[in-house]
C-alpha cells in the first residue's frame, strides 16, 4: 500500500473491503483511523458503538468473514479500518432482511430472540451482544455441542460484552432460548 500526503499534511492509504455484501472502495483513508470511525464517517454505519474506546466493552465489534466459512468478532475501536482492508466484514446494519426500498422486513433470529426476551435497555451495547451471538450460532452450526454445555459456552461467547445497565442476563437467556430452539446446534444425547 503506498502512502498519500493530503493537502493538509495527512497520510492517507488506499482501502478496500465489503460491507455487508457490498463493495466499499478503493478510497484513500488516513492512515491510523480506527475502523469504528471509517464506519460512522466514510460508510455511514453507525450501528456500531463507540463504549470505552480502549477494547474492553466490545460494543463495537463487527464480524469478519474468513474464507474457510469461519467468522470472528472484532472489535473497531481499537482496530484501525487498514487492519480491515481486503477483508468481508458484519456490521449489525447487516443481519436484518431488508426489502429494494431498504426498509426492514425481517429480523434476524438472534434479533428476535433479543426483542421477545426484553434483553436490552439502554441498548448501547446491543450491536456488539448481536455479533457475538450471531457469531456463537454460526459456530453450532458447524461443531454443534451436548445439551449440558450450553450454558458455559454462551458464558465463554458473551462474557466479554459489558452492559452497563446490568441486563445481561436477558441476552443470555435469549441466546439459550435460540440455541434450544434451533435445530441442530445441540447434539443428541448418545
Amino acid at each position: 500500500m503506498t502512502a498519500i500526503q493530503s493537502a493538509a499534511g495527512v497520510e492517507t492509504r488506499s482501502l478496500s473491503m465489503t460491507i455487508n455484501g457490498n463493495k466499499v472502495g478503493p478510497m484513500q483513508v488516513p492512515s491510523g483511523l480506527p475502523m469504528i470511525d471509517f464506519l460512522h464517517e466514510y460508510a455511514s454505519l453507525t450501528g456500531s458503538r463507540l463504549g470505552c474506546g480502549q477494547g474492553v466493552c466490545h460494543a463495537c465489534v463487527v464480524i469478519v468473514d474468513r474464507a474457510d466459512g469461519t467468522s470472528e468478532e472484532v472489535r473497531t475501536c481499537i482496530n484501525g479500518a487498514h487492519f480491515f482492508d481486503g477483508k468481508t466484514v458484519r456490521t449489525i446494519e447487516g443481519h436484518a432482511k431488508r426489502n429494494e426500498q431498504g426498509e426492514v422486513v425481517e429480523l434476524a433470529p438472534v434479533q428476535q430472540k433479543f426483542l421477545e426476551h426484553f434483553s436490552f435497555q439502554c441498548g448501547y451495547c446491543t450491536p456488539g451482544f448481536v455479533n457475538a451471538a450471531t457469531v456463537l450460532l454460526e459456530r453450532l452450526k458447524r461443531e454443534p455441542i451436548a445439551k449440558d454445555q450450553i450454558e458455559a459456552t454462551i458464558m465463554d461467547a458473551l462474557n466479554d460484552h459489558i452492559c452497563r445497565c446490568t441486563g445481561c442476563v436477558r441476552y443470555y437467556e435469549a441466546v439459550k432460548d435460540l440455541v434450544l430452539s434451533t435445530p441442530g446446534l445441540v447434539k443428541d444425547a448418545a
